[in-house]
């Protein structure tokens, strides 16, 4: 959000609690998409009447996942369910209040932050997160499909392992050094969706596969 809103745009974030350093709180929702329906519903209320572009930035994963200890057999029902509504359901809810008002925007444009767990012989265990994060391909799909003729790009972003502890304000090649060369630098995909918010109203991205260099599954 802090970069975005460096370049230009005016941006709205959402989150479970408005950030207590946010330097704008009054562009901050406060929406928590364990329940989709609720979430949505306090995102419709709260945005602006006209949107150009949607990024769904949200994934949840299990409790154990990426580690040793995961075990497909162990979830909880309640863990699979909300992972699968926060994941699957909550971009869907929130894209059927929202697309109303993105569609009236020259170039409306909706980015889904995906995974690399949704490839195809991805190498990752997580039944639960790959099978959320491959939905995405499919809910983006059907999108376009839908909307063509109104010239909606979706775009989804398929991530591999992000180096989530240094901001922006931390020299990228600082950054890109932690995890040595496993981990993908937050500047890096601030960087993809400045270029995919910019393109013209002619083409799109369909999808953006971004690993990490030295991640041996790619």
């Amino acid at each position: 959000m802090t970069a975005l809103t460096a370049d230009g745009h005016e941006v709205w974030g959402v989150a479970r609690a408005v950030p207590q350093a946010a330097s704008h709180p009054e562009r901050w929702i406060a929406a928590d998409f364990s329940d989709p329906g609720a979430a949505a519903d306090a995102v419709a209320a709260a945005a602006p009447a006209t949107l150009d572009a949607v990024l769904y930035n949200l994934g949840v994963w299990e409790p154990a996942a990426f580690s040793d200890e995961y075990r497909f057999t162990e979830e909880r029902d309640e863990t699979t369910l909300g992972l699968l509504a926060a994941n699957i359901a909550g971009p869907l809810l929130l894209l059927q209040r929202l697309l109303p008002r993105l569609l009236g925007s020259a170039r409306p444009r909706v980015i889904l932050t995906g995974s690399t767990s949704a490839l195809p012989r991805s190498g990752r265990p997580e039944l639960a997160f790959g099978a959320s994060k491959t939905a995405l391909n499919g809910i983006a799909d059907a999108l376009r499909e839908h909307y063509r003729q109104d010239r909606l790009a979706v775009t989804t972003l398929q991530l591999g392992y992000l180096n989530t502890e240094d901001e922006l304000s931390v020299p990228r090649e600082t950054a890109a050094q932690r995890g040595a060369g496993t981990l993908i630098p937050v500047h890096d995909v601030v960087d993809v969706v400045r270029t995919v918010l910019g393109l013209s109203s002619a083409t799109f991205v369909r999808e953006l596969v971004l690993p990490a260099i030295l991640d041996d599954r790619f």
